[in-house]
């Protein structure tokens, strides 16, 4: 009785899985012809910056779609989201666990829009219809073993460097990853806790809920690890990685320290008024931007000529302006 029910229950998703489905091309339309109405669309169709926008949103969406096949669905890792409960419907009921996602994904960006308003783009919904689609094509012709076998580990570590690569682009093109982060920003809206943290937390359930459903702790441990890498890797691809390093330099030569920057290493900087809270004398600090290889040669030279100087140095994670990259082409990329 009990393998009837769940027969039954597996044709009700099927039923309307296919549905949607066969229907998402219909939404499409309709979202395109009502985008004044809920769905946000900035860019002129076929610019330069429409196709490499659009470029980076099916290369993340495969590379995005080929993390979960390859790595984490093999070894039932759960790395929070609408697919992290797509993977524990697959192992209880054998549904694909793409369309599922989609199913998924459908039904919360119309929730969002309907609470938080025109904030999901056309964009959003073709990253996450391209991504149940690439999934379950690669699922298809790869199947469910892992690419690594026997080491869950190391699958973690690589679905998670492939999912941050991923949702990277995705977010690089402008759109969101929707999904179980909808659900984040209407809680947000109507308790006023922070959106992060509550991402944070509707992740960790998830993924409860996957241990619950399995019963073996591996499988929350590696989905957390998935978990961190996916966010550090998309913070690499959309600030990108900086060897840059921002000084605040306080001594009585920086004059000579001026010269130094301005001369010698090509640099630019700003001198800011301060004031010594010991004993209240007034003081110059020097703000400038360096790399690494500028840095050792400014602190040798500073050592040489006041060796009682005042340091600070702080990783960069971005520099735009002169002498960098341009705010503009940050915008235009």
């Amino acid at each position: 009785m009990g393998d009837l029910n769940n027969c039954f229950l597996i044709e009700r998703i099927f039923n309307v899985c296919i549905v949607l489905q066969s229907n998402i091309f219909a939404v499409v339309i309709i979202i395109k012809f009502n985008s004044m109405s809920f769905f946000l669309i900035k860019e002129k169709p076929f610019t330069r910056k429409w196709f490499i926008s659009y470029s980076l949103i099916i290369a993340g969406a495969f590379i995005l779609a080929a993390s979960f096949v390859l790595f984490i669905t093999p070894y039932k890792i759960i790395p929070g989201g609408v697919y992290g409960i797509s993977i524990v419907l697959h192992y209880l009921f054998n549904t694909p666990v793409g369309l599922v996602a989609l199913c998924f994904d459908i039904p919360l960006t119309l929730l969002g829009i309907k609470f938080l308003g025109p904030r999901f783009g056309f964009k959003t919904v073709l990253g996450f219809s391209l991504t149940a689609i690439f999934t379950d094509t690669l699922t298809f012709f790869w199947g469910f073993k892992p690419l690594v076998e026997g080491d869950a580990l190391l699958s973690s570590i690589f679905g998670g460097v492939l999912a941050g690569l991923g949702l990277g682009l995705i977010f690089k093109s402008k759109a969101t990853s929707g999904g179980s982060d909808i659900v984040a920003m209407i809680i947000a809206k109507y308790t006023k806790l922070p959106l992060g943290m509550l991402m944070i937390y509707v992740d960790s359930v998830i993924v409860l809920v996957g241990l619950v459903v399995f019963q073996d702790w591996k499988i929350p441990l590696y989905s957390w690890i998935v978990i961190f890498i996916t966010g550090k890797v998309i913070d690499v691809v959309l600030e990108g990685v900086s060897y840059d390093k921002s000084l605040f330099i306080i001594s009585d030569k920086h004059e000579d320290i001026r010269e130094k920057i301005i001369n010698n290493l090509d640099r630019g900087g700003t001198y800011i008024d301060g004031k010594g809270m010991y004993n209240m004398a007034e003081k110059k600090i020097i703000f400038t931007v360096v790399n690494r290889r500028e840095l050792a040669l400014l602190e040798e030279y500073i050592h040489e000529i006041d060796p009682h100087a005042f340091l600070t140095i702080i990783d960069a994670t971005e520099i735009l302006g002169e002498g960098f990259k341009s705010l503009k082409d940050k915008i235009d990329q």
